[in-house]
């Protein structure tokens, strides 16, 4: 009888919870794909287009999910966060560079035993870079948000001419692996290989990241250490290495979105972090300044907003995403998911 009682509120509890959960924010992404079809008229060039931007928005989500942790759970405003975007992509050339027949072979399964080592490395390496920018540069400043913009900035300029150093200034060469080159029919539809890859990654990102946030002890952990951090570590729990293990997974994630974005650009050059550092924060104001959910879907209204307006109207797509933005905002001041503690 208590075990029946038990599953019943347990099951109460869940529809409880789905019926209280906002679904609006999640219709926004659909309801912009259908708004502009009858624009584009074509259904191949709008399938095209719409896949285009959902991994476009795959990869941006990939590289803003790390400062929406560092930001959202350690309050840290981080504008070096480009620089471990930057450092991810040239790690990924200088591995790929030497696994050539791997990436020259048209087999997929081989392209991805060659793609994957290249991300590990950028992780490893951009985690590692991430641990001593936390310790030297972030960590004097916790607390004081003018200083840690001016600081952080800073340190990604820093980064930026130690990344010239051991590379070079100039643009380098990330070509995709064979296998990956080209596109799949669908009807009329060419949708691209890589595409398909950078959405099935982004889709794997965030549901590591939303089971370790919300089913796991470690995550557990984290989110009471951002609502009472005393409390947390007066049961034992130390919460600053806590932090600084979010500050190394932030940094790892943007190495990994480097890797993703090189290959999407198909080249390097030191700046292309602070070149995508607007769109991500632009993401995450979207997302409402700390939720990851938020972050998937400003980042996949940012990609085809950007595809959609590139299509239609070429002169607007330069600033589409700031009056998606500010569309947002006018709707929702706070953002789509706004954080609670905020």
């Amino acid at each position: 009888m208590n075990t029946t009682t038990a599953t019943t509120s347990t099951a109460a509890a869940g529809k409880s919870l789905l019926r209280d959960f906002d679904w609006k924010p999640l219709a926004l992404v659909p309801a912009l794909a259908l708004l502009v079809l009858p624009f584009i008229g074509s259904p191949s060039t709008w399938l095209t287009l719409t896949v285009a931007g959902l991994a476009m928005g795959m990869i941006i989500f990939i590289i803003a999910s790390g400062l929406t942790l560092v930001f959202g759970l350690m309050d840290v405003l981080n504008f070096g966060h480009g620089v471990f975007i930057a450092l991810g992509a040239f790690v990924a050339t200088s591995v790929l560079g030497a696994m050539g027949d791997w990436t020259g072979s048209a087999q997929l399964w081989r392209n991805l035993v060659a793609v994957l080592p290249a991300m590990l490395v950028a992780m490893a390496v951009a985690g590692a870079v991430g641990l001593a920018f936390e310790r030297f540069i972030v960590r004097p400043v916790y607390g004081q948000h003018l200083k840690q913009i001016l600081i952080t900035m800073g340190g990604m300029i820093i980064g930026e001419e130690l990344i010239k150093v051991i590379w070079g200034p100039q643009q380098i060469p990330l070509p995709l692996p064979e296998g990956m080159r080209g596109s799949l029919l669908v009807g009329d539809a060419a949708i691209e290989k890589y595409r398909l890859v950078a959405v099935a990654v982004g889709l794997l990102v965030f549901g590591v990241l939303a089971w370790t946030l919300s089913r796991t002890k470690v995550g557990l952990l984290i989110r009471a250490g951002v609502q009472d951090r005393e409390m947390v570590e007066s049961l034992g729990y130390r919460i600053r290495r806590l932090f600084v293990g979010v500050f190394v997974v932030g940094s790892a994630l943007a190495g990994l979105g480097g890797v993703m974005w090189g290959l999407y650009q198909q080249n390097v050059v030191p700046q292309m972090g602070a070149q995508v550092n607007v769109l991500i924060f632009i993401v995450i104001i979207i997302g409402g300044l700390g939720s990851t959910g938020g972050a998937l879907i400003g980042a996949l209204l940012v990609g085809l907003m950007a595809n959609y307006t590139g299509f239609l109207v070429p002169k607007v797509a330069l600033f589409s995403n700031i009056a998606l933005m500010v569309a947002i905002l006018l709707w929702r001041p706070q953002g789509v998911y706004p954080v609670a503690n905020r």
